[in-house]
């Protein structure tokens, strides 16, 4: 595993200051960079771990405060009217995106950078709807992503690849969602990947669903987030080729 290089940045949507988080290998770039959009709680130490992860591997990260200022939400009762706040203003979420994505291009050796797409939970519902909505990259990983909350026409949507990771039991991935889902990029033209693991729910990468009051919802799984991590780099790997 390489040396990595990381610090936090300052970035802006309009007005709205935006408190990012950068990872780099320290010895120069080997793979695609990773615009990293994290669950609804936010810049967290949790979700740095994994951009560092990912920089140890030869990707540059740039994580994503899609909340501003860099919120963390403490639980549901707080992050769950952020969520629908966005969802009623698709403009405003998506610009959230688009900043982050800029300003990883202009993070110093980025600016030719392949650009992957890796999302969490609410992170993974942002890349999705980036992506449907014409986000220009070269690939997006959906990890447990809440696909309630995705819009079913897929026809702006570029020539990225997909992957989604979900849990069969998942009550915001439901065997009729994603149906939904694949049926929309199969008619776009979309190249798309399923990874489904049986008994798993939502949230299963998250270490904030360890010890979790409704397992049938939201639980932890060992066994599934390995899975989805595998998954995840190999699909890294594809879009550096």
């Amino acid at each position: 595993m390489s040396d990595v290089t990381a610090r936090d940045t300052e970035y802006w949507d309009g007005e709205t200051r935006l408190l990012g988080h950068v990872c780099a290998p320290a010895d120069g770039r080997t793979g695609a960079a990773v615009l990293l959009l994290p669950d609804a709680y936010g810049v967290t130490k949790h979700v740095i771990g994994i951009a560092q992860r990912l920089a140890g591997q030869g990707h540059p990260v740039f994580v994503a405060d899609l909340w501003g200022d860099g919120l963390l939400p403490a639980d549901q009762s707080e992050f769950g009217p952020l969520i629908a706040a966005m969802a009623k203003d698709r403009p405003r979420w998506m610009r959230r995106v688009r900043a982050a994505h800029e300003a990883l291009l202009a993070q110093p050796g980025n600016g030719n950078a392949p650009v992957a797409l890796l999302g969490y939970c609410f992170g993974g519902s942002s890349a999705l709807e980036y992506v449907r909505t014409g986000g220009e990259v070269a690939g997006v990983v959906g990890v447990h992503p809440g696909l309630d909350t995705v819009e079913a026409d897929w026809s702006a949507a570029g020539p990225a690849p997909v992957l989604v990771c979900t849990g069969d039991g998942d009550p915001m991935g439901t065997a009729e969602m994603r149906s939904a889902l694949t049926t929309a990029m199969t008619g776009a033209g979309t190249d798309w990947q399923l990874h489904v693991y049986g008994g798993t729910v939502h949230a299963f990468t998250s270490p904030h669903a360890k010890n979790s009051p409704r397992p049938d919802i939201v639980a932890y799984s060992a066994r599934s987030t390995a899975r989805a991590w595998d998954a995840t780099l190999r699909f890294l790997r594809e879009t550096d080729a």
